[in-house]
């Protein structure tokens, strides 16, 4: 790396001056990064610390970086100390001195031995030239690479442990919180994911201590000491899964809270069901007797597979088993009421043709009283018509569609009648359509 062949021309009395204040300066702020890097708690941390797989290797090749960087310090020190001896001797040195500084500060004077590989892939040296530059340079390069080392380390040590310790605090809040509402291994699939929430947490934390600077990523684009950021992609996994298990334990708690009421009003739901089948297959058997030539649809039975499943839900609450009951009350509560709809539109479906006698019957009896207000009721073609559609209508079994024709027949006789009786009145006729 040292320059071969003539040096530069010999320096003037000012040039070496400025070049021994440029070196003086190079000299503190290489000795204060040495100082700054022997104190950085990250290398503290590394010297003691059980290191394996990336971190271990790229550690070892940093102690020597570190071991190099004070050796080549020294000799950057004792070369330096010699210069400003040299110059000190004279105000005004001679051409012999300024030939030898100008060797000092230029030339590749400068000798440095028992290099060791820090680099991958770089072949140590037994010993080598090179100028103060280049062993300024040299320096710079081993310091910056230290320093990336110690400070992504160290990075991720002040960032992922901590972390990893506050979700396992709260991941034990939900232990004992699961273990209250029976949530637990083997009984429950939230169980089994705490197991493995814990298990991975664990394993993550030994690693990171372990090996930091697997859990480096560096920034791209900078070329700075440290440049990059923690990867917490492990972690941050396994704090979504603990948020997703945190929910369905809270979910299980909420049960556990209101599932006495739910219990009570699913049998309520449970109970009005009953009672309108029941009354869906008397109303059938009434149809049945009291309608003629009518299909009536047949009524399901009692919703027997609801009520036991009600009874294991009453169970799984006096027995605390929250995470069973949590599931089955959901599910539970839809299809109570899915059958209560059910239930209800069987009913209205099964007493349609009792409905509509009903509507007859009502009709039939507001056209009587229309005409018995205006004294025509006894004439006998109203009374015969009016006591046909009537015996019709409170027969059993009744005939709906000779029925709804007699009560037809009876309107009509009423409408003329009327007409008759009040010389045809427009009027009269729209209040009697």
């Amino acid at each position: 790396m040292g320059a071969t062949g003539p040096i530069e021309p010999v320096m003037s009395r000012d040039e070496v001056d400025r070049a021994l204040a440029r070196l003086d300066a190079e000299h503190e702020a290489v000795e204060t990064s040495l100082l700054a890097l022997q104190d950085h708690a990250g290398r503290r941390l590394l010297e003691g610390a059980e290191l394996t797989g990336v971190t271990a290797e790229r550690w070892q090749r940093t102690e020597d970086a570190i071991g190099n960087l004070w050796h080549c310090f020294e000799v950057f020190t004792r070369a330096l100390a010699r210069a400003h001896e040299i110059r000190e001797r004279r105000r005004w040195p001679g051409r012999e001195a300024l030939e030898e500084l100008t060797d000092m500060l230029r030339g590749s004077g400068v000798a440095v031995s028992g290099q060791a590989r820090v680099v991958e892939g770089e072949q140590p040296r037994l010993s080598e030239r090179m100028t103060l530059g280049e062993l300024i340079e040299r320096m710079n390069d081993w310091y910056a690479r230290s320093l990336d080392v110690v400070a992504a380390a160290d990075s991720v040590w002040s960032a992922l442990p901590a972390r990893i310790d506050l979700l396992s605090a709260e991941l034990q809040r939900t232990h004992q919180l699961a273990r209250s509402v029976g949530v637990r291994p083997g009984e429950h699939p939230a169980g089994d994911d705490l197991v493995e929430i814990t298990e991975e947490l664990t394993t993550l934390r030994a690693e990171v201590i372990a090996d930091p600077l697997a859990f480096w990523r560096a920034g791209s684009g900078s070329s700075a000491p440290g440049g990059g950021r923690p990867d917490t992609e492990r972690y941050d996994r396994a704090a979504r899964a603990l948020e997703e298990v945190r929910r369905e334990v809270e979910a299980v708690l909420g049960v556990r809270q209101d599932a006495e009421e739910r219990l009570l009003r699913l049998r309520d739901l449970l109970s009005r069901t009953d009672r309108t089948l029941a009354e869906a297959r008397n109303a059938r058997g009434e149809v049945l007797a009291k309608i003629a030539a009518c299909e009536v649809p047949a009524v399901s039975g009692p919703p027997t597979l609801l009520q036991e499943q009600w009874a294991q839900a009453a169970e799984h609450r006096r027995q605390a088993r929250w995470h069973r009951l949590s599931p089955l009350l959901e599910s539970l509560e839809q299809r109570a009421e899915d059958e209560l709809h059910r239930a209800r539109a069987q009913l209205s479906e099964v007493t349609a043709p009792l409905a509509v006698r009903a509507e007859l019957r009502g009709r039939l009896d507001a056209y009587r009283a229309k005409v018995d207000r205006h004294g025509v009721a006894r004439e006998p073609l109203l009374a015969e018509r009016y006591d046909q559609a009537r015996r019709l209508l409170w027969s059993a079994p009744c005939d709906l569609r000779m029925a709804e024709d007699a009560v037809l027949q009876y309107q009509r006789a009423a409408v003329e009648a009327l007409e008759q009786q009040r010389g045809d009145s427009p009027a009269d006729r729209k209040g009697m359509a």
